[in-house]
């Protein structure tokens, strides 16, 4: 029985590596089920292998847990597909998305074809595993209780009344200053009381030119 080795690298983190040998009648499912064997996510979650060319075009879909829409197109099941009946080249690549509701995408391609199988190793099996794989993608939502504590942070009319009543301390504040500064009434008094002075002072100046 003739063995498949894949590499199989996440399309965001090629640093991280999974080598993957499988039997040629292993299925899509067989494959499936040992990648997250090696990554440690749940494998049940819908997913596809699409067959793929160099620049990594997605082309035929072979599915796991497939929409009712692709199932009434009758897509390709991972259950019921061998590996065999999807490779053409023996550098075979094959586009790969783990959960579609949070999905993580991969690059799968064929580095090896070995006749004959190994004597005591047992398949499928993880044959290098270089890199973790990130967490899990996971939706955000907010607990009812942060909902309820972020409700009470902020009261929208206490805080629109504690506005007007700064508001109007403010104004008491304005009207305090104008009872302390000077009226301009009290500013012009001595403003023409500094003019006369000055006339009086030209005027002794000029009678001692007159006297000279």
């Amino acid at each position: 029985m003739a063995i498949y080795k894949f590499r199989v690298s996440f399309e965001d983190y090629d640093d991280i590596i999974r080598e993957i040998e499988l039997r040629s009648n292993h299925t899509f499912l067989d494959f499936h089920r040992t990648i997250h064997q090696s990554t440690g996510y749940d494998p049940e979650k819908s997913s596809s292998f699409y067959v793929s060319n160099d620049q990594w075009i997605k082309n035929d879909e072979i599915a796991f847990l497939p929409t009712q829409r692709k199932a009434d197109r009758g897509v390709a099941l991972m259950e019921n597909s061998k590996l065999s009946a999807f490779i053409d080249d023996p550098h075979q690549k094959f586009y790969y998305t783990y959960n579609f509701d949070r999905p993580y995408d991969f690059h799968v391609e064929l580095i090896k074809i070995q006749l004959e199988e190994e004597k005591g190793k047992t398949y499928p099996c993880i044959s290098k595993s270089i890199g973790d794989a990130p967490k899990p993608l996971t939706p955000f939502s907010a607990t009812p209780a942060a909902a309820a504590s972020s409700e009470e942070d902020f009261d929208f009319l206490n805080e629109t009344e504690y506005g007007i009543d700064d508001a109007e301390e403010h104004l008491d504040d304005i009207d305090e200053m104008d009872d302390t500064t000077p009226h301009k009434e009290e500013d012009d008094n001595e403003e023409d009381e500094f003019a006369d002075n000055d006339h009086f002072d030209n005027g002794e100046d000029y009678g001692q030119d007159e006297d000279y």
